[in-house]
């Protein structure tokens, strides 16, 4: 299953959570309606026990009135979570207790867990997200949360951090980048919205037994307060049924999932022993993968593992056993949680800067597999390759990442080097241009922003072109550090910028297109998207401005360009697609063009950008700057495209 099916069944089982969602409101009305027929006397226990006497004698008039105010309790409460989670996964990641890691941190462990995040990350083609640290938790657990790549965030326990190796940490993230890719994390945001209304009876009960029982104390007790504390002992009942109803519908929806993160996180690190270590660390581990956290039972079916624990989740339990995940990775295991390669202190210490662990392969004995894998690629296997980063990639991304300049590499994880750092993409090599960009920077950039714009000139010069994007996706989480009135003058001084040569080149769109893309999501509630189309055809002129930019990206000439165009064209498959000259589209054009294409539903999207990679390779090769569009398209699509697809032009 690939990326874009990946997406397209996650909203098949956001149609069960539905169903089964319903299915649980119209159970809590049933045992609502039969508490307070009971309750205030309008049936007694001989009636209950008679069937037909009870139907006969139900005011359906009534049970109507307790239907609608339980279904709105429990969609007003469903509606309040979803909205306190709109701002995204950082929500979640704080109830638990997380505290975001800054990228600069000195911690050796942390450094260990976000260079493998950024690898990961750089790999799949996505910036890296925010890592959040669960620092009381001993147990080894893991979490990714948020609605989209855009607002996703991953959360690990201290002990997680602590008791495991770099592959077996490895292992564990990419599991966690797997339910970004395949939209199981979208889905288990939604789970704890929608199940929060489901629990909102319980709580409605337990504030409405202490306002019984003070008013008791102050009043007296008669009959009208037995009634009403009957009333709430019997809420908070059908509270607990509720949980139950939860625990089962998460379980439906949860289980079956981890394996297939299981197995998508050995084809990312082609290391199946480094998840099977994780899960067997566990095993052994006192604190096994429990999260303490009083928010934990909310969020359990987000988790690596079983989060918690308890008569109820013993029934419906969000997780395989340890014991058959790690049997379907590793046939071979003998039963024993074995936990002899356990990191040392030193271990971690060596591990922090980004170097491979011992034993690993060596990066460079491998890059001639990356090359050949390159090389070979064809638009199918682009396609297949979008959300399952493989071995090869991550130790290409691995090698980008010890070879960029350690200044620049150093300042994009923190919020004022990030900011320095995308300053100095844009600035042109004109020397009658810079001094004037570098004059904006003086009076308009944060105090400090400027110097070190300055320090970091003269490896930016240097830089090579595949390393913008790279850089790009280590800054996007330090960037969402900025606070709400840093991020509009960095906004500004970045439109700024791009305007003062009086012209917009496409590694400017492209980087301008890929920040604010994730970074309004973040400081903005994100906008509603509208209708899923689901075939590119229902939009051929933006499809064909489209093919046009990328087309002539990667030409030598007309013919080039027509001959990437024709073959794109023929991908799609629809009628009226005609190649645009360079001076028939504008950057406006573009913008206005995915402005719509955002609305293709995933399988629709796959179609066009296959058409923008076979046009990308029709040539047989691809240039940086042809990559870079790809991947830009690609972002604004919410696609992670990986940072290499075919051999660059010499």
């Amino acid at each position: 299953m690939n990326f874009f099916e990946s997406q397209e069944r996650a909203h098949k089982h956001t149609t069960l959570l539905i169903v089964l969602f319903a299915v649980a409101v119209v159970a809590l009305i049933v045992m609502a309606n039969v508490l307070v027929l009971v309750v205030f006397g309008f049936v007694n226990s001989q009636q209950l026990r008679d069937g037909q006497t009870f139907v006969a004698q139900v005011d359906w008039k009534m049970f109507a009135t307790v239907g609608a105010g339980v279904s709105v309790v429990v969609l007003v409460g469903s509606l309040y979570k979803m909205m306190a989670l709109s701002a995204g996964g950082k929500v979640v990641a704080e109830t638990l207790g997380g505290q975001l890691i800054l990228r600069n941190t000195e911690d050796p462990h942390q450094r260990k867990l976000l260079n493998v995040v950024d690898e990961m990350a750089i790999a799949s083609g996505t910036p890296a997200p925010p890592v959040y640290l669960m620092a009381n938790e001993p147990g080894i657990n893991a979490f990714a949360a948020g609605f989209s790549p855009r607002d996703a965030v991953l959360g690990i326990t201290q002990g997680a951090i602590e008791q495991l190796s770099r592959d077996q940490l490895q292992g564990v993230i990419a599991h966690e980048f797997s339910h970004i890719f395949n939209g199981d994390m979208r889905l288990d945001t939604r789970l704890i919205g929608a199940l929060y209304g489901i629990l909102v009876l319980g709580i409605l009960g337990y504030y409405l037994m202490y306002s019984a029982s003070f008013s008791g104390r102050r009043r007296g007790n008669g009959n009208s307060g037995a009634a009403i504390l009957a009333l709430a002992v019997g809420l908070m009942v059908i509270g607990f049924a509720g949980t139950f109803f939860g625990g089962l519908i998460k379980a439906a929806v949860s289980r079956q999932r981890e394996y297939l993160a299981d197995a998508s996180a050995v084809q990312f690190t082609r290391n199946p022993s480094g998840i099977a270590g994780a899960l067997k660390r566990i095993g052994a581990l006192k604190a096994g993968s429990i999260v303490r956290n009083p928010g934990a039972p909310e969020v359990s079916h987000a988790f690596f593992a079983q989060g918690v624990k308890g008569f109820t989740q013993w029934l419906s339990s969000t997780h395989p056993p340890l014991a058959s995940r790690i049997l379907r990775i590793d046939p071979q295991w003998d039963g024993s949680f074995d936990v002899s390669d356990a990191p040392s202190p030193a271990d971690s210490q060596s591990q922090a800067d980004g170097s491979p662990a011992v034993g690993r392969p060596d990066t460079a004995v491998h890059m001639a597999t990356v090359a050949a894998v390159a090389a070979a690629a064809d638009a199918n296997a682009v396609m297949d390759s979008i959300g399952k980063p493989t071995q090869e990639s991550v130790l290409y991304a691995r090698s980008l990442l010890s070879e960029l300049p350690a200044a620049i590499r150093e300042a994009a994880r923190e919020p004022y080097g990030a900011r320095a750092v995308i300053y100095c993409l844009l600035l042109d090599k004109d020397p009658k241009l810079r001094p004037q960009q570098l004059g904006l920077l003086r009076s308009r950039a944060d105090k400090g922003v400027y110097a070190l714009t300055i320090g970091l000139l003269p490896q930016r010069d240097a830089l090579n072109i595949r390393f913008r994007l790279p850089i790009i996706d280590i800054a996007i989480p330090a960037l969402k550090q900025l606070s709400n009135s840093q991020y509009p003058l960095f906004k500004a001084n970045l439109a700024a910028l791009i305007g003062m040569d009086a012209r917009v080149d496409l590694f400017e769109w492209s980087l301008q297109k890929i920040l604010l893309s994730h970074l309004d999501g973040h400081f903005h509630k994100p906008s509603a998207t509208g209708a899923r189309l689901s075939d590119p055809g229902q939009l051929t002129r933006e499809s064909g401005i489209v093919l046009s930019v990328m087309a002539h990206a990667g030409a030598t000439g007309q013919s080039s360009a027509q001959g990437a165009f024709d073959a794109s064209a023929l991908s799609l498959a629809e009628k009226g697609l005609t190649l645009l000259a360079k001076d028939q589209i504008s950057i406006a054009n573009l913008d206005q063009a995915f402005g719509k294409l955002g609305q293709l539903a995933p399988v629709a999207k796959s179609r066009l950008l296959t058409a923008c990679v076979i046009s990308t390779l029709h040539d047989q090769r691809a240039t940086p700057a042809e990559v870079e569009l790809l991947r830009a398209f690609a972002s604004i699509l919410d696609c992670p495209m990986p940072p290499r697809i075919a051999p660059e032009s010499r």
